[in-house]
């Protein structure tokens, strides 16, 4: 194992964690007990104290239990915005001593049947306005009850915030056999059996589409996701109950649910809920609650820093300002912290890890970089063919073996064997990733394994020539992909969303790239386009604009 970075370690700080030994409802069981009536959610104005999230979740939990008959050990569907029925869902399927499995808001009914069937889930709780993608499968397929929320329910003061119309939205849930209203199923007032789950008891499953096929459930226990949700806040800010999170990365998304949501309820800190990104309603949030952390993507915050209303607001309560997902520009890391003072945490993890196994130290943050390992992870760069472990400076895969690591994939023992590796007597997993170890332990991510582009041998990495063109004044958001070539094989194309008022030309943006990276990275081709496709975790969808560059 690698101690280099043990050098730049976060002061006072041990190198190994010891986390609680229990299931995650726990962390909530304690804040509540701890901190009654301290505000637990923060919906637009509407706020919800501990006492009576637990009292919800304790009601839920029974109705899953009684009526829905989940037993320990089952799977229950989680499909919805961030919200508060998604924290309160969260919880009582954990308290139910079953395993969460949390879908994309966005899927569609032929995508959605395969998480019903591949789970073998027999519930599933949805949002309103998600339900009729996923009421054809009720039924049909293995699932035999539906709990449906309406987000309404859940703002119970008047606001002068911005709320979209499908939060606004009145209850309409359809009558239909094995669907209940979210308020029923509560005020059914059923009590939960004892509540057994271990450590060692399957917790989460949350689904990763890889690089080929159907979507994979990674299977996480009660100890992965409790090591990040405790290693995340310990990393760099006290745990206190008086933070509060400006939650709006999706809770479906490893990210977000661990950062965002589990860290905070551990804590018994607030967390400040946003069901989809709105950059003013996000100011409005940061400066009326006084918002501590703030885990993001690049794209919301070039967005939110491209917003003429910033000096509105009031984001001095900032302590934290971090993410990952993708490496955030310097140009854009160096405008956050001209504006607010905030140098961008940066980040590493994967849904296989339940996030973070890599964070930059607060007392050293080196910009477009993974950061170090965490408490108690052992990470290496191997060569992906011969898996020898590779020199310093040397691209390669990352691998890492931790506590936060999954279990393997649901019921896929070849997928599972694949992603494993065993060196020094360890199981690494292999993320695919590629990148590189500099000589004082910091991780760079350099890209896909699969997202090479070999001109004439050269191998270009898109994120690394990406980093560059966001140095361009006239570049709003830039995705690098591979284009045919019948001299080269693949060139570098740059699909361009311009700067609104800029008129630089493709030409003008090739001859600068000339001008500030080696002629075998600098695009050849740029394509103008209004806005790049995105995910709705936000990361842009690169194998979108590759596969349609290829089938042109």
């Amino acid at each position: 194992m690698n101690t280099t970075h043990f050098q730049h370690w976060p002061a006072g700080l041990p190198h190994a964690l010891t986390v609680p030994d229990t299931s995650v409802y726990v962390n909530l069981e304690v804040s509540a007990h701890r901190f009654p009536d301290k505000t637990a959610i923060i919906f637009y104005d509407s706020l919800i104290s501990y006492r009576q999230l637990n009292a919800e979740v304790e009601a839920l939990a029974g109705y899953l239990q009684h009526v829905c008959g989940v037993k320990r050990g089952d799977r229950v569907l989680l499909d919805m915005q961030n919200c508060p029925q998604f924290v309160i869902g969260f919880y009582a399927i954990l308290r139910a001593d079953a395993m969460v499995v949390p879908v994309n808001p966005m899927l569609l009914t032929d995508e959605l049947r395969h998480y019903a069937e591949d789970s073998g889930a027999k519930v599933v709780i949805a949002s309103q306005e998600v339900f009729p993608r996923i009421a054809p499968l009720v039924g049909p397929t293995g699932l035999q009850h539906a709990i449906v929320a309406t987000y309404s329910d859940y703002t119970t003061v008047a606001t002068d915030l911005s709320l979209p119309e499908y939060v606004r939205a009145p209850r309409d849930v359809p009558s239909l056999p094995g669907v209940i209203a979210w308020k029923d199923s509560i005020a059914a007032g059923y009590r939960p059996e004892p509540h057994r789950a271990t450590a060692d008891d399957l917790a989460c499953m949350p689904y990763t589409s890889g690089t080929t096929g159907k979507p994979k459930g990674c299977t996480h226990t009660h100890r992965s996701l409790m090591f990040t949700a405790v290693a995340s806040p310990t990393w760099s800010v006290a745990l206190v109950p008086n933070h509060v999170s400006l939650a709006v990365l999706p809770f479906f998304h490893v990210t977000g649910m661990q950062v965002s949501m589990n860290s905070i309820i551990y804590s018994g800190g607030s967390v400040a809920i946003l069901p989809r990104w709105d950059r003013d309603v996000a100011g409005q949030l940061i400066t009326r609650y006084r918002v501590t952390t703030w885990t993001s993507i690049p794209t919301m915050m070039i967005d939110f820093l491209s917003n003429p209303k910033l000096d509105q607001y009031d984001i001095s309560s900032l302590e934290r300002v971090s993410g990952g997902g993708a490496a955030m520009p310097a140009a854009i890391a160096q405008k956050l912290l001209d504006l607010t003072g905030q140098q961008y945490m940066e980040g590493y993890g994967l849904s296989e890890t339940m996030a973070a196994t890599h964070t930059n130290p607060p007392q050293r943050l080196k910009m477009q970089c993974l950061g170090i390992p965490v408490f108690n992870v052992d990470s290496r760069v191997i060569d992906p063919v011969t898996l020898a472990q590779l020199p310093v400076g040397e691209v390669g895969e990352i691998v890492m073996h931790g506590p936060q690591v999954f279990q393997g994939y649901w019921n896929d023992p070849q997928k599972t064997a694949e992603a494993f590796i065993e060196l020094d007597g360890k199981r690494f997993f292999r993320s695919g990733d590629l990148g590189y170890m500099d000589d004082e332990g910091f991780f760079f991510f350099t890209d896909r394994l699969k997202r090479m582009i070999n001109a004439s041998g050269f191998k270009v990495w898109p994120a690394e020539v990406e980093a560059m063109m966001y140095q361009h004044a006239e570049i709003q958001e830039c995705c690098i992909i591979a284009a045919r070539d019948a001299y080269r094989g693949e060139t570098v194309k740059a699909v361009v969303v311009k700067r609104p008022g800029s008129d630089v030309t493709p030409e003008a943006i090739i001859k600068w790239a000339h001008e500030h990276m080696a002629a075998y990275k600098t695009p050849r081709l740029v394509e103008f386009v209004a806005t790049l496709p995105k995910s709705a975790t936000g990361k842009v969808m690169w194998r979108v604009l590759q596969e349609k560059e290829l089938a042109g």
